[in-house]
């Protein structure tokens, strides 16, 4: 059983705002692929989120009221950066590309 934590909260928020990118099985290859890519920087960005919970402070060492958002924003640009090179957005294209 999954626990309540700060990234399942988070998750539950991107949802409902719409964040979670939809994906149409019918676009044309480069939407698609554009799609795949955005979801994969969503799991990342979870991932990333659970990994870095406990690590020590990237940006000072003193407690900084912005750190919080400093260490969300560096995760979420790092997902993004990484998006399509994990293999999921591959694997998911592949199977929706053969769909068609």
């Amino acid at each position: 059983m999954i626990g309540l934590n700060a990234s399942n909260i988070e998750t539950q928020m991107m949802a409902k705002k719409g964040d979670i990118p939809k994906i149409d099985a019918h676009a044309d290859n480069k939407a698609l692929r554009k799609q795949t890519d955005a979801f994969e920087a969503v799991i990342v960005k979870m991932l990333l989120d659970n990994s870095m919970q406990d690590s020590k402070d990237i940006f000072s060492s003193q407690k900084d009221p912005g750190e919080k958002i400093y260490k969300s924003m560096y995760r979420e640009n790092l997902a993004k950066a990484s998006a399509g090179s994990f293999g999921f957005s591959q694997m998911l294209y592949d199977y929706l590309s053969q769909k068609k």
